[in-house]
């Protein structure tokens, strides 16, 4: 990448609005001549993705079958996901297509699928942690754990723990969060990560759970190092069936600036296929093929301390039920 193009990209991303919508998306892809996604060869390759069936799940795992990748849907509606691994086959030829029935918010579920995924191939060359939902009512599981924080957080930290050995064997293996520009606004908080029904706003909720999840992505690569990547990326602004019910007056006034959800997913899929990355982007945060800083406020880069983040391990292994 030229230096001109790196203060190009700079100039894109000061203002949130151009680099969010499908402005950036466009200008990146011209200006650093972006290896098109269909060039990509992942047979033999074996990928689990969870939530596949909507939005940029949905755009990803269709992309991915696309480029012959071994996938392994995981999601909870059996009918939907057995039917999606139908439909991609039919349409794609992939006949390396097959799903795990798991609710992301059932702890047990995801152990279940995590012995079912290990055994399943021998291999993992890469976990792609996509579930997740914004709600704007308070919900829990049937543990009495915030909806959110279990789904986005913990779940993916559990299943990432129980899959690390299948992970450590396989050369090359990736773990790939998908997290959200939404982050930005909170802060790093442990004791205030599950909102109460009094002080409840899903939005923040959001962003306060999407913020432990690139702060957990840091932590895994520094103490994996080299013998599994982690990456974690945000879509920028996406039409997506989530953003839709949602957020729905942000959809009618961002309208067509937005991506489709396949630009949005298209860093995701870039991360998962591409072999060219240096070791050193290991614990990175992606926004169009391209790293980005954590923080853009002063005020959340003050949260984000050493004790902070030691409490979140510690917490979150403990909800997990996995030694810290």
């Amino acid at each position: 990448m030229s230096e001109a193009a790196d203060v190009v990209d700079r100039i894109i991303e000061a203002p949130v609005f151009t680099s969010f919508t499908n402005v950036g998306y466009r200008l990146r892809r011209r200006l650093d001549g972006w290896t098109d996604l269909d060039s990509y060869d992942l047979t033999g390759r074996v990928i689990a993705i969870t939530g596949p069936t909507s939005g940029l799940g949905l755009a990803a795992t269709t992309q991915l079958a696309r480029n012959g990748a071994t996938l392994v849907l995981v999601a909870r509606n059996e009918q939907k996901t057995n039917e999606l691994a139908v439909r991609l086959t039919e349409s794609t030829g992939n006949d390396a297509i097959s799903s795990v029935i798991a609710d992301m918010g059932d702890f047990d579920a995801v152990r279940t699928a995590a012995v079912e995924i290990a055994g399943r191939h021998g291999r993992l060359d890469a976990l792609v942690h996509n579930a997740g939902s914004l709600f704007n009512d308070r919900r829990t599981t049937r543990d009495g754990m915030e909806l959110t924080v279990a789904v986005q957080v913990v779940s993916p930290f559990l299943l990432t723990s129980l899959l690390l050995d299948t992970l450590r064997s396989t050369p090359g293996s990736r773990v790939l969060t998908m997290s959200s520009g939404g982050m930005y606004t909170a802060g790093l908080t442990v004791s205030r990560l599950e909102m109460d029904e009094a002080s409840y706003r899903g939005a923040e909720q959001y962003a306060r759970a999407k913020r432990a999840q690139v702060t957990l992505n840091e932590m895994w690569a520094e103490r994996e190092g080299a013998a599994v990547r982690f990456h974690a990326l945000h879509p920028g602004w996406a039409d997506t069936p989530g953003v839709e019910e949602s957020l729905p007056t942000f959809r009618k006034v961002v309208g067509p600036l937005l991506r489709t959800p396949l630009q949005g997913a298209d860093t995701k899929v870039w991360l998962a296929a591409d072999d060219g990355l240096p070791l050193e982007t290991n614990g990175l945060f992606w926004l169009d093929r391209r790293p980005r800083p954590i923080h853009r406020l002063a005020a959340t880069r003050r949260t984000d301390t050493p004790e902070r983040r030691a409490h979140l391990w510690r917490w979150v292994s403990e909800a997990a039920g996995i030694a810290a």
